[in-house]
């Protein structure tokens, strides 16, 4: 392990508002820092093959602060040549170690912004890119065991750029701008023009909910912010033709996977819905759960992918959509009778319902698996809110998630069948409630094995319903931002 190649404070000029400045891990040109008072401006010269992995190597102008605190400021590059990667960042880190956890906001010169961190110490790196190129001004917040990052266009004002990473830093630690120039062999310069360092307002004291849609590649499990909107909004679905659906305010929208502006679908009189949707499997219709007529409590309704009039497929309430069966001859639910949550099928066309689980206590969440053979579902029948499956006609229930010390919620399996996705809460939570610290995994299922996908906040509203792409290769969920 390198250790941080570092000029001591005492032997240079303070930079400003910065206690001191230095190389941190292996670089083969020493870096340098010119500080203009009158502009609040730092020019940074750096090399250093990156800022990423499990190690770091970049020119870092610092200070040692304890608290929730924030840096912002306005980012320039002098070239527009060299690697297109080359990263200027506002930084909360650890120590000066090279593989120290950290977090920033990455400006690079291809103009893609980004909140990358290390979780802990010789960690990988992680990060969920903004939906904004190129901002004029950009800001990182550390608000207790979280990081965000604002930004701003011209003529707006600093806004949450979306998502959020955990990163639970030790007081003291070091905040600051630095240069990687995405080259071990180049030399690279950034401009930094009013650069504040300042306090936070604490994580506990008053805070504003944000939504970040999000999608999240499995290979890498890089995020990338689809759309950030102050308020509370859920449960995203990935249609076919590459359009994200969520719900928000009792109603459905849908926006273009890469970003845009959301549009309302009409669903005639079902104007409270809830976040249990599906999509049916040949991408004509929708499956929602409403409860806007009477007695007010969650009913299925079928209607048009466009949009329409809703035609009720469920009788008895409360009843809560989770699945449509590969074929689109059945919907599976969540129903509510005589006091026990059971998992139940009805055809999609209509008619009688049919009873699949009758153990004690909350079954719930039931997907089809895309070769029709089981429903998955998550059941509280073993002490602790598990993933079981069975065959479509609730024969051979098996549970499939480990006795482990965690809570799992709403399996979604893969195009292919191979993985399974769901959320964790940690074992002293009950229920599925918002705004938790949760974590996504995904098992693979010819081996049971389970990996950390991401950690974030959120629960309630994050993936309730199915959100894989249709090829696989990426997810849809929704974070939240309790934002100071």
């Amino acid at each position: 392990m390198t250790a941080a190649v570092l000029v001591a404070p005492a032997m240079i000029a303070q930079p400003g508002i910065f206690e001191g400045h230095g190389d941190v891990g292996t670089v083969l040109h020493p870096g340098s820092v010119e500080y203009e008072a009158a502009q609040k401006t730092y020019r940074i010269t750096a090399s250093g093959e990156n800022i990423w992995g499990t190690a770091d190597a970049f020119h870092f102008v610092w200070k040692k602060v304890s608290g929730d605190v924030s840096v912002t400021a306005e980012i320039s590059f002098v070239t527009t040549t060299g690697d297109p990667h080359k990263k200027a960042v506002l930084m909360v880190r650890q120590s000066l170690d090279a593989d120290a956890a950290y977090g920033d906001a990455a400006v690079h010169s291809s103009g893609l912004t980004s909140l990358q961190s290390r979780e802990e110490k010789a960690a990988a790196t992680h990060e969920v890119q903004a939906n904004v190129s190129s901002p004029k001004r950009v800001k990182i917040t550390r608000a207790g065991a979280y990081l965000y990052m604002s930004v701003t266009g011209e003529g707006e004002e600093l806004h949450l750029a979306g998502g959020s990473m955990r990163v639970a830093l030790q007081d003291p630690f070091y905040v600051g701008i630095g240069v990687s120039a995405h080259n071990k062999d180049a030399i690279e310069t950034a401009i930094f023009r009013n650069v504040e360092v300042a306090p936070a307002p604490a994580a506990s004291g008053q805070a504003k909910l944000y939504s970040t849609l999000e999608t999240i590649t499995v290979a890498s499990t890089d995020r990338r912010a689809v759309y950030v909107a102050p308020g509370r909004f859920e449960a995203p679905n990935w249609s076919k033709d590459n359009l994200l659906l969520f719900n928000g305010d009792g109603r459905l929208h849908r926006i273009p996977v890469d970003g845009g502006k959301p549009e309302t679908i009409d669903t005639g009189f079902a104007t409270r819905l809830n976040n249990d949707h599906a999509i049916s499997p040949d991408g004509t219709m929708l499956a929602i759960s409403d409860q806007s007529q009477e007695p007010r409590q969650s009913l299925i309704y079928v209607v048009p992918m466009g949009g329409g009039t809703p035609r009720k497929v469920t009788e008895k309430s409360p009843s809560y959509l989770h699945g449509w069966s590969p074929d689109g001859k059945t919907l599976a639910f969540c129903g509510e009778r005589n006091g026990n949550f059971d998992i139940y099928t009805i055809p999609a066309a209509g008619g009688e319902e049919t009873r699949l689980t009758t153990a004690e206590g909350l079954d719930d969440g039931p997907e089809y698996s895309p070769d029709g053979k089981y429903i998955y579902f998550n059941s509280v029948r073993s002490g602790l809110m598990q993933i079981w499956r069975m065959k479509p006609d609730g024969s051979q229930q098996e549970q499939v998630t480990p006795d482990d010390v965690f809570n799992n919620w709403f399996p979604h399996i893969s195009p292919d069948g191979q993985r399974m996705v769901f959320l964790t809460y940690e074992r002293g939570v009950s229920g599925h409630p918002e705004n938790k610290d949760v974590t996504l995994r995904i098992m693979t299922l010819a081996n049971r094995r389970i990996t950390v996908l991401t950690k974030l906040f959120g629960g309630q509203g994050t993936i309730n319903v199915p959100s894989w792409s249709p090829d696989g290769l990426r997810l849809a969920f929704v974070s939240y931002q309790l934002a100071p």
